[in-house]
């Protein structure tokens, strides 16, 4: 009996240290052997992913339509680029340039190639010869006359809009890959009419064809001239999801988050010529917003 027990005690003790061998194999890799593939890997620590958007770009480039060039800013009916938002050089509006390049450097390194009267249709030629500079930062903003038409039929169709944003990018991609973007979204047009034309000078200017589908017959207010400056109101809020989406799908696009629509443009901030396009006191608001976006750490 005492022979017997003293093999099961031995057999007890060879199974355990089996059984606490196999379980040390699992638990610190064979005994004190170099650790598995699987989990070294496990341990490694990442490392930290390059941030794509780059806050301090060294060069802009500018496409878009009247707003870009100052339109009406300075005298009437005529551009006036050195009050840009995004590269003008005077001080009264400290644009997206100057505040990003400094005063010196923006003059060597911004270039403007936005044209008045410009469609989302006429976007890719400008984007392309954007690319030409391989700019660390194009701003686009554009939109305003797609939705300005002498009719609301005339209006660039949202699938057009599309169509040609989503161009314009892959022009600039092609050239400059790594070129970042900023988006802007197109000002809420239906509050400039209802600014715009508390001014009788105003209201005179806009009968020369100054977006004529939102500021035509501009104190009518029966049920027809209602729906109709709804109607483009609400392309420029679909023009604006188009913007947000495109640029969506771009890691180096940021859309400015509706900001630009959003802003509450007053007497101050519009031009006294025409009462419709930003003055250089709404020209510096906009690079203000640009500024604020662009700068911003998470997109």
């Amino acid at each position: 009996m005492r022979m017997r027990g003293h093999r099961s005690r031995a057999v007890v003790a060879v199974t355990a240290a089996a059984v606490l061998g196999a379980a040390g194999c699992d638990a610190f890799g064979g005994g004190g052997s170099e650790p598995s593939a699987s989990k070294a890997r496990q341990a490694k620590p990442s490392p930290s992913p390059t941030p794509v958007w780059d806050g301090s770009p060294a060069s802009i480039a500018a496409v878009g339509d009247s707003i870009t060039r100052g339109f009406d800013a300075c005298t009437v009916l005529s551009d006036c680029p050195e009050v840009s938002w995004a590269t003008g050089g005077s001080a009264e509006v400290n644009s997206l340039a100057v505040r990003l390049l400094g005063a010196s450097k923006a003059a060597t390194h911004s270039w403007n190639y936005a044209v008045t009267g410009a469609r989302m249709a006429d976007l890719p030629a400008q984007m392309a010869q954007a690319a030409g500079r391989k700019p660390d930062l194009v701003t686009v903003m554009v939109g305003a006359n797609d939705a300005c038409r002498a009719s609301t039929d005339e209006m660039t169709s949202v699938a057009d809009f599309r169509a040609g944003l989503e161009e314009a990018m892959r022009t600039l991609r092609r050239a400059a890959p790594r070129t970042q973007v900023y988006v802007a979204s197109v000002p809420n047009l239906k509050r400039l009419w209802s600014q715009g034309r508390t001014s009788e000078l105003g209201k005179q200017v806009w009968k020369l064809g100054i977006c004529p589908s939102m500021l035509g017959d501009a104190d009518a207010l029966d049920s027809a001239a209602n729906l109709r400056r709804d109607t483009v109101q609400q392309r420029v809020e679909d023009y604006n999801t188009v913007l947000e989406e495109v640029c969506a799908k771009d890691a180096r696009c940021r859309f400015d988050g509706g900001a630009v629509y959003a802003y509450r443009f007053g007497t101050d901030q519009l031009s006294h010529w025409d009462w419709f396009h930003p003055s250089k006191d709404g020209q510096a608001r906009l690079a203000e917003i640009a500024y604020r976006r662009i700068t911003a750490r998470s997109s």
